[in-house]
């Protein structure tokens, strides 16, 4: 652990350290796309842009006297890792675009750090090993991900450009609001790189989002203008529905209200195709950004729940309605499921994706406050795919009441997951398994999916 904060100088008038240079040998990997160090006066490093074992040079980027940790960049590698390779991307490196973490690490090697952290995150956060977790200790790839050393798979269909002073779109630097001009993003999908977003000036643009939906064809760009700004007259390099965007103020903003968007011309959403269904997503919506893992996720979760004829079921975070609508035609007729959203427009979609479905119901607001109010006092089985934050001891607690056979817990945090595993354990539920996927390779982002029982009653 860090060491505790030094009781000298205030943080107003302690030195920064930002700039100065450790050479240091590279411990563990840490969550967060980079590794811990300590310098020869015990100071803790966390350095990006290097792996586990390797002698670096380490440049600090953030930090004073004071702080419990710095933040570092590897600027020069003196003793290599034999799972370092070149980045294949020119923007990858210390100080340049903060998008991809692992560029400089051969694919095999990334998805053993990611299973490394999901590891030590269920260790110290929950209490628990892989094997408590029925987990093999693996993150599997995503099917047709497997490239070889030096190459990028292409899996981002949804990527977000900022625009800097000069009307040159990016990606921001780590940490940063500074933008790094792109003309090319490997991971960003062909169907995006096809838009030619990175070729064009965007004046009086602030951001650019580019979606190429799977299975569909549909593209679509949302350009939300600077105060003031003007829309372009928009020309890509292939046929796009183009919206314009507007971010939350005054009191929306302070509540992380949804950002406005207005159609100019086309769709206002884009159709997702995954097991068997067509899905509307409106923008800014949320759908999974890898094109295989809604139909990969879908597949561990029903394989976990094993889903009855006539169980009633919840789908708790539900966004467009994914899991509700495969829980709805497994459990039937003669089933249930409700599905609970906060985002407006979300659930505006699920209801419209699932408007077959009669036994299918979403409800709009925050989980916590609507769930009791349903009047649903018993469940068979439950899904939680919680935001980044995870779902909350609270949260944890009313689905637990419920007494579920099963319960999916979908992960793109492995903290938020150790934290509400472990209020489970302390509600009467335990890891039946746990399945790690790789859908967000060249960063520290992982996908976790894991199914929970109720402990067994002791004797």
């Amino acid at each position: 652990m860090p060491p505790a904060t030094p009781p000298a100088a205030s943080p107003e008038t302690a030195p920064s350290l930002v700039g100065r240079e450790y050479e240091v040998e590279i411990g563990p990997v840490a969550h967060g796309g980079h590794c811990i160090a300590r310098t020869e006066e015990g100071r803790v490093l966390f350095v990006r842009h290097t792996l586990p074992g390797e002698r670096v040079v380490a440049k600090v980027t953030e930090g004073r006297e004071d702080s419990r940790f710095l933040r570092a960049d590897a600027v020069e590698v003196l003793d290599p890792s034999k799972d370092r390779v070149e980045a294949p991307c020119p923007f990858a490196g210390p100080g340049l675009c903060g998008g991809c973490d692992w560029q400089h690490a051969a694919p095999g090697a990334q998805r053993r750090l990611k299973a490394s952290v999901v590891a030590e995150q269920l260790a110290r956060l929950a209490g628990i090993t892989a094997e408590d977790a029925g987990w093999d200790g693996t993150v599997e790839p995503a099917p047709g991900d497997k490239v070889p050393k030096g190459e990028v798979p292409a899996w981002r269909t949804r990527v977000h450009y900022s625009v800097d002073d000069e009307g040159r779109a990016g990606l921001l630097r780590h940490r940063s609001h500074e933008v790094q001009p792109v003309d090319r993003c490997l991971i960003a999908a062909p169907e995006v790189s096809e838009l030619g977003v990175e070729k064009r000036r965007w004046p009086q643009i602030a951001t650019v989002d580019a979606t190429a939906a799977t299975g569909s064809g549909d593209r679509q760009v949302v350009l939300t203008p600077r105060p003031g700004g003007r829309l372009p007259l928009v020309e890509l390099d292939r046929p796009v529905s183009v919206l314009r965007g507007e971010e939350p103020r005054g009191r929306g903003a302070e509540r992380g209200g949804e950002r406005t968007v207005h159609r100019v011309h086309g769709r206002p959403f884009v159709r997702e195709r995954a097991i068997g269904r067509t899905w509307r997503i409106s923008a800014g919506g949320f759908w999974q950004v890898h094109p295989r893992a809604a139909e990969l996720l879908v597949e561990a979760v029903m394989t976990g729940l094993t889903p009855r004829r006539g169980e009633m079921a919840l789908d708790l975070y539900c966004g467009a309605g994914l899991f509700a609508g495969a829980l709805a035609e497994r459990v039937g007729e003669k089933g249930a499921v409700l599905g609970i959203e906060s985002s407006k427009r979300a659930v505006e979609d699920a209801r419209h994706n699932l408007a077959d479905l009669d036994r299918v119901r979403v409800e709009r607001g925050n989980v916590e406050q609507i769930l009791p109010r349903t009047g649903i006092t018993e469940a068979d089985i439950v899904v939680l795919d919680p935001p980044r934050s995870g779902a909350g001891r609270k949260t944890v607690r009313q689905v637990a009441s419920l007494g579920p056979r099963r319960i999916a817990y979908v992960a793109c945090d492995p903290a938020a997951l150790a934290r509400d595993l472990a209020y489970f354990r302390e509600e009467g539920y335990v890891p039946h398994f746990l399945r790690a996927f790789d859908l967000f390779p060249m960063t520290h982002h992982v996908e976790c999916v894991a199914i929970l029982k109720p402990a067994p009653k002791r004797p």
